[in-house]
């Protein structure tokens, strides 16, 4: 399971390849035994000429030590860190390979952005990949990021169809998934305390339109009682 850290760096990651123009999805897997890029992303120039890039996200010491397979096949790949793993590790990464710090936003800041921010945080660039040539067929690449794509709009379906489809047990264990990262200094954030207050809040507003109803309704009686029962 992803920690909160590692979903803040991955969406962060995601907003700043959509304003940048690119079209992004996570969890890609490569074709010839190439492992699994974090997030891969696409851009097509007015010139005609693509652009991939890969962004492998580490959140400590022993994630970016691991043994799991690199997998830095973009004509730019990165590795996306948080700014003081990067200090840690800066001297173990390659010449070739580009660094992007995160660090999350302040919450006095973003309580007073006049704009919706999209993102937990920001990227900073700390070290600028070195370009490489594509090895991999291209065709086979796109089916892949297509393939990765498919995935993403299919959970985006499942959600909007909503939880009715699934058991009343699978949505238990959900749950119980969910709290092992319960934010206890941030629970706006956390999903069971949003869905339980957003189910008062709906409870309370389904109660109050039934209120109006009924007042309504005996509005309506009292007047034809006074009028003498002539009005419908």
């Amino acid at each position: 399971m992803k920690t909160k850290l590692t979903l803040e760096l991955e969406k962060t990651v995601y907003e700043t390849c959509i304003e940048a123009g690119a079209v992004a999805v996570e969890e890609v897997t490569m074709p010839d035994d190439q492992g699994i890029v974090d997030t891969l992303s696409y851009q097509r120039f007015a010139d005609g000429t693509i652009e991939w890039r890969c962004y492998e996200l580490k959140v400590t010491k022993s994630d970016f030590h691991s043994k799991a397979k690199l997998s830095f096949i973009g004509n730019y790949n990165y590795f996306v860190l948080p700014l003081a793993l990067y200090q840690e590790v800066k001297d173990e990464i390659p010449a070739e390979i580009g660094v992007l710090s995160y660090q999350a936003y302040d919450p006095d800041q973003l309580a007073t952005a006049t704009e919706p921010v999209l993102a937990p945080g920001y990227l900073t660039v700390e070290k600028k990949p070195r370009y490489q040539e594509v090895t991999l067929d291209p065709d086979e690449l796109m089916s892949h990021f297509l393939y990765s794509l498919a995935r993403e709009v299919r959970k985006a379906k499942r959600v909007e169809t909503g939880i009715s489809q699934y058991p009343t047990e699978r949505l238990y264990r959900e749950l119980k998934k969910r709290h092992q990262h319960y934010d206890i200094y941030d629970p706006e954030n956390n999903f069971y305390a949003r869905f339980i207050d957003e189910t008062r809040s709906s409870a309370v507003t389904a109660l109050q339109e039934e209120v109006d109803a009924l007042n309504l309704e005996i509005a309506k009686l009292q007047h034809q009682l006074l009028s003498g029962g002539d009005h419908t």
